[in-house]
């Protein structure tokens, strides 16, 4: 009877210290005992422009303070999102459009060479980078999670998920297509991050598999998602594997890459190498699951945080369900801090229950105006909102 304890006991002390490494994370990461504070901003100083709906991921051309945007519509959403596993395929009703703060002016970008009957546009994560050789002229690279024309099942098979590249001027409305970036590699890429070349590119894979059971127990385990690499001549491949829930993803213009691990609570980061493999630096966390990234003129990183994730996973059932938000920056500490060790300071700068921006999964910020843009893969509207 001895022998059988001491066994039994030797398998509880591995199998939970195991079961804590899974579980911890998630339980974290849950927001259960999270309470939302509403600080940062208020309603009147913030504008709602309805026009634009359900923009997963927004980008700014600093230069113009032009904002990019990769939309669809709310009905669409709700049929097909293979992110979440919605696979019912509807007409073409994604897009990306600019908007100018100065003028309220919407711009629905029109597509040239570009067959959108055949292809499919269905887009997700974005990127838009200036030309190295033309400031004035930008690359669009855009995560194109399209419906299949093969007759075969999505819901088995999974989307017929690529990276297209693009080509536009500063403020025109035209996006000349460029180039389809199809690999095994990109298996169901959720942001992108571009190079000046209009070639090469970085992107995160949400899953490692596109369906299957990877999909309902990718966050209980640690090594279902990836970073990817590619050079549209030359291929793809996988440059991180083991990822802990990769989602966005930005490049900073001293080559740092940095990704955000949704339920791991943390922005990790990446030192490109002469081979385009990406050495691991370090993470930095914060308090709440985060999504899209994106680096303001003064090189502070923003995260979109999901103070409560449970209301975010009602929000994308029933899109009128408030979900609470918040902004997280990262940035350099020169602060006392720095001297014992603290490297990096990490501050929560604005946070809602819901009211002023519900569900926002990219959070940009126009140091040099003033302004702050929130938007969602499911959100109602794009918020504005006057900072600083």
């Amino acid at each position: 009877m001895t022998l059988i304890w001491s066994i039994v006991f030797s398998i509880f002390a591995v199998v939970i210290p195991v079961l804590h490494f899974y579980l911890a994370p998630l339980i974290s990461s849950a927001g259960l005992s999270y309470t939302v504070q509403n600080f940062g901003l208020s309603a009147e100083r913030c504008t709602q422009i309805e026009e634009l709906q359900a923009c997963e991921k927004i980008v700014l051309h600093q230069a113009t303070g032009l904002l990019y945007l990769a939309c669809s519509t709310l009905s669409n959403r709700a049929k097909w999102l293979p992110v979440v596993g919605r696979y019912e395929a509807t007409a073409d009703e994604d897009y990306v459009a600019t908007y100018d703060p100065n003028t309220s002016k919407i711009t629905r970008l029109t597509l040239e060479n570009f067959d959108l009957k055949n292809n499919g546009l269905a887009v997700l994560g974005m990127d838009v980078v200036p030309s190295e050789k033309n400031p004035n002229e930008l690359f669009v690279y855009l995560i194109n999670d399209r419906p299949r024309t093969d007759g075969q099942d999505p819901s088995v098979v999974g989307a017929d998920t690529v990276v297209e590249i693009f080509k536009t001027s500063a403020g025109g409305d035209t996006l000349v297509h460029m180039k389809t970036v199809r690999d095994s590699a990109i298996i169901s890429p959720n942001d992108v991050a571009g190079f000046s070349d209009g070639k090469r590119f970085y992107f995160t894979n949400w899953y490692n598999r596109k369906t299957g059971f990877a999909l309902q127990a990718r966050n209980l385990l640690t090594s279902f998602s990836s970073i990817g690499y590619c050079h549209s001549d030359h291929g793809c491949k996988i440059a991180v594997d083991n990822f802990y829930t990769a989602n966005g993803i930005v490049k900073a213009p001293n080559g740092t890459v940095y990704v955000a691990s949704t339920t791991g609570l943390e922005v990790k980061m990446f030192e490109m190498q002469d081979d385009d493999s990406l050495i691991s630096l370090e993470g930095v966390h914060c308090d709440t699951p985060i999504d899209n990234l994106s680096i303001d003129k003064e090189g502070t990183l923003f995260a979109a945080g999901m103070p409560k994730p449970l209301d975010f996973l009602e929000h994308h059932k029933n899109s009128s369900y408030p979900s609470p938000v918040c902004a997280w920056t990262f940035s350099k500490n020169t602060d006392q801090g720095a001297f014992y060790g603290e490297k990096y300071k990490v501050q929560k700068v604005y946070e809602d229950d819901g009211a002023i921006a519900s569900g926002a999964t990219t959070v940009v910020h126009d140091a040099e105006r003033g302004r702050l843009f929130m938007h969602g893969v499911v959100s109602h509207y794009l918020t504005v909102c006057h900072v600083g």
